[in-house]
């Protein structure tokens, strides 16, 4: 017989957990595995709530099993290290985001890209290597493999660093992989939410010009004033969209609704790259006379390998790239999860795991 969530592991753990489709989040007991000797414990202090918990939460994706411990924005201090551990040390900030685990034999493990894996595990709602499910960050305490486990820079605040593990590595590997990053070229980012804001911060420091691209003039202040970038492009006034036509290098597009292409791919230079990091819940239509004509190219881009989310972490420390929080207790995790379903937050919610999530 199957062993319940409590007894499967020799560590107790506690957090919040979905039980059903309602995606209502109530307190769960479940426990964590012991400390292997390539692992890292560490006690969660914050974890960010990504738009894809609440996807999964609700199975609106169609493969959540349940109970479902969500949160793959998670950091803390280390607690224990295993035998083997090489980087990390007791005391060290650290921060465990989308993975945990990967085949580390194919191409993509050899590259760096365990993102990429076919058999990459997910940090939460994925079955592990020993069989067992992954509970996320909406937990007291965290046990991942060193891999998987990137060090934060004392410099970097955790509460405020938490979401570069997902929303981050999501804007900043396409930024560097698509060329995105050369002084004097011109980057649009579509929408400006968790993912967005960050995509602008990171590609100011990049030294890039940076315009947003948004269906209405309500956050033009915000994206040219607060986040530094250059100009504002509302997509639905035809003037601006045609006086902008053929002026971008790049484009990446955080979008998660199903939204019109057909305009983005005109603001591209020749040779230019829409690339897509959101993921609409269904199939977007493509133009495909306008790439032709052009030689352009429409991309997707999903977090990074763990070298690169590293990278990510340490640029981040160096140029003070952080997300813009809001920072909530424990007992505010669902209505912050209505607040995001209506887009009501500015603009990642962070759970203040250390001081407020009490084991019952």
């Amino acid at each position: 017989m199957a062993k319940s969530p409590e007894q499967e592991h020799p560590t107790k753990a506690f957090g919040l957990a979905a039980t059903d489709p309602s995606g209502v989040l109530s307190p769960f007991k479940f426990s964590r595995r012991a400390t292997g000797e390539k692992d890292v414990r560490f006690k969660v202090l914050y974890c960010g709530i990504c738009h894809s918990d609440l996807h999964m939460v609700k199975n609106e994706w169609g493969s959540s099993t349940y109970p479902l411990v969500p949160g793959h924005e998670i950091v803390g201090i280390v607690t224990e290290v295993g035998s083997k551990v090489e980087k990390l040390k007791v005391g060290d900030k650290v921060g465990v985001g989308c993975m945990v685990g990967a085949c580390h034999s194919c191409d993509n493990c050899a590259n760096d890209l365990e993102n990429y894996c076919p058999k990459m595990i997910l940090t939460y709602g994925a079955t592990y290597y020993d069989g067992t499910t992954t509970y996320g960050g909406y937990s007291d305490v965290m046990v991942a493999e060193e891999r998987y486990v990137v060090r934060f820079p004392d410099n970097l605040p955790l509460d405020a660093g938490a979401p570069l593990l997902c929303a981050g590595i999501t804007v900043y590997s396409p930024l560097q992989h698509f060329g995105f990053t050369k002084p004097g070229m011109h980057i649009g980012v579509v929408g400006l939410g968790g993912l967005g804001h960050v995509a602008v911060k990171f590609a100011k420091a990049f030294g890039v010009k940076v315009t947003v691209i948004s269906t209405s003039t309500s956050k033009k202040k915000e994206a040219t004033e607060h986040l530094g970038a250059d100009s504002f492009l509302v997509s639905r006034d035809p003037d601006q969209m045609q006086a902008a036509l053929g002026t971008m290098d790049g484009i990446i597009d955080t979008v998660s609704a199903v939204h019109p292409l057909f305009p983005l791919i005109g603001l591209l230079k020749s040779h230019g790259k829409l690339v897509m990091v959101g993921a609409p819940d269904r199939p977007l239509e493509l133009p495909i006379f306008p790439l032709l004509m052009g030689r352009k190219i429409v991309a997707g881009s999903c977090i990074g390998g763990m070298k690169e989310t590293q990278e990510m972490i340490d640029f981040a420390g160096k140029h003070n790239i952080t997300a813009d929080v809001e920072v909530i207790s424990i007992d505010y995790v669902n209505t912050a999860m209505e607040r995001l379903q209506k887009a009501d937050v500015r603009y990642r919610f962070v759970i203040d795991i250390g001081n407020t999530l009490k084991a019952a």
